[in-house]
């Protein structure tokens, strides 16, 4: 059975007998009106929290990162908790995106647009921690990066995690912005063409480069975009598993440990695609985009989380198989003191969280039910996050009894956490604003009356 006769036979990806034109004005329609009261109710509102993230910031480096929970077992605090967590929420647009396209999945189609942007909004959330961590970032940035300078023979050392982390986080953002800008171009020169503002027809014309959609522009386009899906693809798995070896590198008990790689990485996936949920659901509404972004869209992103999820909640107990198995006193302790200890009720709001509420998408009537997928997976990111939270405060009680300690939030901590939320909400209504939510190139090219187009040519042929 040839492609085109396999696609037609399936579930269309656009719902409702939308033509070409009507993908056109319905997805360039939100970015040449007035905003909607509820996109300037969100955009108010996230901005809000935004100016509260940016006082917080001034507050700590004025201060000094003392108004934190830093402490001496507690270096990081929960900059790194959330660095980790941002980062992981960047997966689900980069496999979307770059790992659905090389298998051929087309229903990725309506939802890679959004889900890239995710990718780099969140990674600009996370890139923020580890370089304001350090209270003066205007001098300790000197000793971070590589680059000839006047320290003579030290160099920054290039067997630390961290700085595995600098590479693997910059080279995903970098490629993560390239993928999501280059696919864009198409729809940027659909823009161009029906803006009537010389300012709005400007910036459309800078950024689609020149686009005119002839045969050259269309070979040229699909070569890079396989190009750089199949870099992409690899930095799925190569940029979470350089941030587990911040953990799995050292010899503290709990964190020395072969799992966290695959482990990190489903995980990041697992909470990923959950934001994907969380995004994606009052944005179909906002924008009225039933039709494009559909319930079996939805369904199919919840199945994923599903296996996702069954495989974080089975490294969740194969950790405490092997700690049990090794017999090694140190580490068993280490992973009672997570289920036991003074910080047991954050360990199981993580369990129940990522173990329990992927498990309600086994039934399809959940799968398919907009308010329950979008309250399961708020549930799913607000779990994962403990799940760095509990893997960072372990660490309180080490090898030595004497070294113990306890690690608490405080208030700026709190206010750090809200106001990432809102930088990210900001930056993403921006971009349903002004950019096309869905990819309209893509879209049109799967419909059936393009598909039609190329069955009939065939058989001329």
């Amino acid at each position: 059975m040839s492609n085109t006769e396999s696609l037609r036979q399936r579930r269309p990806l656009v719902t409702g007998g939308k033509t070409i034109h009507d993908i056109t004005l319905d997805v360039a329609g939100p970015t040449e009106r007035w905003g909607s009261k509820g996109w300037w109710l969100g955009l108010a509102t996230s901005k809000t929290i935004l100016f509260g993230y940016i006082i917080a910031w001034t507050m700590v480096l004025t201060i000094g990162t003392k108004l934190v929970g830093i402490n001496n077992r507690m270096d990081w605090g929960s900059f790194i908790v959330n660095f980790v967590f941002w980062v992981g929420i960047g997966h689900a647009g980069t496999l979307i995106s770059a790992i659905l396209f090389l298998f051929r999945q087309n229903w990725r189609t309506s939802i890679n647009r959004a889900a890239e942007a995710m990718t780099v909004f969140a990674v600009s959330c996370a890139g923020i921690f580890p370089m304001l961590h350090t209270g003066r970032p205007w001098l300790a940035i000197l000793w971070v990066f590589p680059y000839p300078n006047f320290r003579g023979p030290l160099w920054t050392n290039f067997r630390s995690p961290l700085m595995w982390d600098v590479f693997a986080v910059s080279t995903y953002a970098t490629v993560s912005v390239l993928f999501w800008y280059m696919g864009m171009i198409p729809d940027l020169a659909t823009l161009r063409d029906r803006a009537k503002h010389p300012v709005r027809k400007f910036f459309y014309s800078l950024f689609s480069m020149g686009w005119r959609g002839s045969m050259r522009h269309w070979v040229h386009y699909e070569s890079a975009y396989m190009i750089f899906a199949a870099l992409a693809t690899p930095l799925v798995l190569s940029v979470h598993t350089i941030v587990s070896f911040d953990f799995a590198v050292s010899i503290l008990p709990g964190w020395h440990t072969t799992i966290f790689p695959p482990y990190f990485v489903a995980g990041a996936i697992f909470s990923g695609f959950a934001m994907v949920v969380t995004l994606l659901v009052p944005a179909r509404k906002l924008f009225h985009l039933e039709d494009y972004i559909t319930l079996d869209h939805l369904e199919t992103i919840n199945k994923i989380i599903l296996l996702t999820g069954s495989i974080v909640g089975f490294s969740y107990i194969t950790e405490f198989f092997i700690a049990f198995y090794s017999g090694a006193p140190f580490e068993q302790f280490a992973f009672a003191n997570r289920a036991f200890g003074p910080f047991g009720w954050a360990y199981w709001i993580m369990m129940s969280c990522n173990l329990i509420t992927p498990q309600f998408f086994w039934f399809k009537a959940i799968r398919r039910s907009i308010p329950l997928m979008f309250l399961l997976s708020i549930f799913v990111n607000i779990g994962m996050w403990f799940e760095r939270y509990v893997i960072l405060v372990t660490l309180s009680r080490a090898f030595v009894m004497p070294q113990w300690g306890t690690y608490i939030m405080t208030l700026w901590d709190f206010a750090i956490l809200i106001g990432s939320f809102g930088q990210f909400m900001t930056l993403f209504l921006l971009f349903c604003r002004v950019l096309p939510v869905c990819n309209m190139a893509e879209m049109k090219a799967f419909h059936p009356d393009t598909l039609r187009q190329i069955r009939e040519s065939h058989d001329h042929d």
